[in-house]
């Protein structure tokens, strides 16, 4: 089985800034979160862990599966905002308005990375992790989940980008001879 997971808020999620590739860690409402993810994942072993290299991926992983070693990787880091990160997403510009009004029709604005790239890298990482069998845990971002859940569902047509994935989510997926189903959530 593959498990998907956000990690858990921190305290720019909480004061809803466009957090992107700051490294920030988890606040106190965060680690609760991931502790009760920790509680609803406790029959799980974990035979991979995978995690982007940011430390709220990393820690959200940590109290997952204090027991393994998390491998990180680069594909599994959020989308790259460029200098729209750290925009306040309660009054954003309206490039960022547009955008996120419908991803599968707007680009992304200029100097952000494209939705295109988030999938072809999370693509790569699925197709790098298919030949593993056991259960793998992935924990990851928002957008960079998506990503996954988009690749993993070629004929979602986009209907990921537009769907809430909060903090501590986690999407579940059977891998069978390197066969992946469709994610399902938690």
């Amino acid at each position: 089985m593959i498990y998907i997971i956000r990690h858990g808020k921190t305290e720019l999620n909480k004061s809803n800034v466009l957090q992107g590739r700051s490294d920030y860690p988890l606040n106190d409402e965060g680690i609760k979160q991931v502790e009760e993810a920790a509680y609803n994942l406790k029959n799980v072993t974990f035979d991979y862990v995978f995690s982007s290299p940011l430390i709220r991926a990393v820690r959200t992983a940590e109290i997952v599966v204090s027991q393994s070693s998390i491998q990180i990787d680069e594909r599994l880091i959020e989308m790259d905002y460029g200098p729209y990160e750290g925009v306040n997403l309660m009054n954003p510009p309206a490039e960022i308005q547009k955008f996120f009004s419908d991803f599968v029709h707007n680009e992304a604005p200029e100097g952000m990375e494209q939705l295109s790239s988030v999938v072809d890298r999370a693509g790569k990482f699925i197709e790098d992790i298919l030949k593993l069998s056991g259960n793998i845990l992935i924990s990851t971002h928002a957008i960079a989940m998506k990503g996954l859940l988009e690749y993993l569902t070629p004929d979602s047509n986009g209907s990921y980008w537009s769907k809430y994935i909060g903090n501590c989510d986690i999407y579940v997926a059977d891998n069978k001879d390197g066969q992946i189903s469709v994610p399902r959530k938690m």
